[in-house]
């Protein structure tokens, strides 16, 4: 493929040729996920800050059944109501619905397949993926790692 250079375009790669020499691309990419919590295990670190995913029916939230609300364990950003949690059978907790502006969203082909991941939009950390498989009001199923998430009871 062979590129048509204007003066725009020439503009556009000189400026960010610029900007990488001041500021190095893996800070710009580092930024955007922040450690807050420094107490989190290195399991919870893979999974937020690599995608990584925690092993099927591992999690203690899975039979978390009081009133409150799910945190993200990086940064506090309060993300589900526990009115929307339900069994889904995957081993892993999930929601019907996430509250408004808790989650950015990615298309993720590692499998093969598109796939919705969800980020924190406070902090940037990965938590899951949404699946269209979910509950009948909403057909939207949170797949979460239980990893990422801190319960709070109301």
């Amino acid at each position: 493929m062979i590129m048509k250079f204007n003066k725009r375009t020439f503009t556009r790669m000189l400026g960010f040729s610029i900007l990488s020499a001041i500021f190095p691309i893996n800070y710009l990419l580092a930024s955007a996920k922040k450690v807050v919590n420094s107490n989190l295990s290195d399991q919870q670190k893979n999974i937020m800050f690599n995608e990584g995913t925690e092993r099927p029916y591992s999690s203690d939230l899975l039979n978390e059944k009081r009133k409150g609300f799910y945190h993200c364990a990086n940064c506090g950003n309060k993300l589900f109501a526990s009115n929307s949690k339900f069994d889904s059978g995957t081993g892993w907790p999930s929601f019907s619905k996430a509250l408004p502006g808790a989650f950015n969203t990615t298309i993720d082909y590692s499998f093969g397949r598109e796939r919705v991941e969800y980020h924190c939009a406070k902090c940037g950390v990965h938590h899951g993926h949404v699946f269209n498989d979910g509950p009948r009001e909403s057909g939207k199923r949170f797949c979460n790692n239980g990893l990422c998430l801190i319960f709070k009871p109301d």
